[in-house]
């Protein structure tokens, strides 16, 4: 299946105490390229995530965002520190000795001051948080995959469309080249006639001359190829696989036997379906730049 290579997928779910949400994007790329942003105390995370999105993406760069927010302090650790504690309570009494101050130092006054509290963050299970995480990443990655899939189906629509212009395109210069030679013939014979004032004209060397310039203009290598490689592209695009590298090759292919038609072209009718030909190529090339 046709797949684009831009896309995006998101999940959130609360899992274990966790709020755990996944966010999956990609554009275009040469190959596969993947980055994360995970929180810091979860950067084991990152490569476990790239692994597992490389199984369902080929190509394109691909970025996944997990933001995970505690929904229980169970992970959290809180305990007083009771050492810091005598210290501000000593510090006070002596202060309200020499001061003579009423001693109203409660509980509430204590826990205002700073570093009473120890918090401390219980040693995270990793393979609990991965469970977690992957278990919503799954759900962003089948939305993601999900839309590039349905966009994968626009393109290959549109490419097939084209090709089929294309195989029209090259069906009518099949037609037209054959005609050019033998206009090409009648030419030369008036010519011919013209200059020597003669009817007679050596019908073998008009022949040669006719045979040399169907030589030179003859375009049924490349249209036989550019048929061929419709072919090819079609079947690619009912693949299963990835495509997009290959059938980047293909159209170069296409543009090559192009070229050289235009550059035989001796026919104004030849060179206004090639113009046209180029033209349909590249659109298909641009679309093919965008599938996985």
């Amino acid at each position: 299946m046709v797949r684009s290579m831009t896309g995006f997928g998101r999940a959130q779910r609360i899992v274990n105490g966790r709020d755990i949400t996944v966010e999956v994007r990609s554009v275009n790329h040469r190959y596969y390229e993947f980055s994360a942003r995970v929180p810091r105390s979860c950067a084991f995370l990152e490569e476990k995530l790239k692994g597992y999105s490389n199984a369902r993406v080929a190509r394109g760069k691909v970025e996944i965002s997990v933001i995970i927010n505690l929904t229980e302090a169970r992970d959290t650790l809180i305990s007083a520190n009771t050492e810091i504690a005598k210290g501000y309570l000593e510090a006070l009494r002596k202060a309200n000795k020499e001061l003579g101050l009423t001693d109203d130092i409660t509980l509430s006054h204590i826990m205002r001051l700073p570093d009473i509290f120890l918090i401390t963050k219980a040693p995270e299970n990793e393979e609990q948080i991965w469970e977690d995480v992957k278990g919503v990443a799954d759900e962003a990655l089948a939305t993601f995959v999900s839309m590039r899939e349905r966009e994968g189906r626009r393109l290959r629509d549109d490419v097939l469309e084209r090709l089929d212009v294309i195989d029209r395109l090259v069906a009518q210069i099949e037609e037209i080249s054959p005609r050019t030679v033998e206009n090409y013939r009648s030419r030369l014979y008036a010519k011919l006639c013209e200059v020597l004032a003669q009817d007679d004209i050596d019908e073998s060397r008009l022949v040669t001359e006719a045979a040399v310039f169907a030589d030179k203009v003859a375009t049924a290598e490349e249209t036989v190829r550019l048929k061929s490689h419709i072919r090819q592209l079609v079947d690619m695009l009912d693949s299963n696989e990835p495509i997009g590298r290959k059938a980047d090759f293909l159209i170069q292919e296409f543009n090559r036997e192009a070229n050289t038609i235009g550059s035989k072209a001796q026919d104004v009718s030849v060179t206004k379906l090639v113009v046209d030909l180029k033209s349909e190529i590249e659109k298909i090339r641009e679309q093919i730049q965008n599938i996985e």
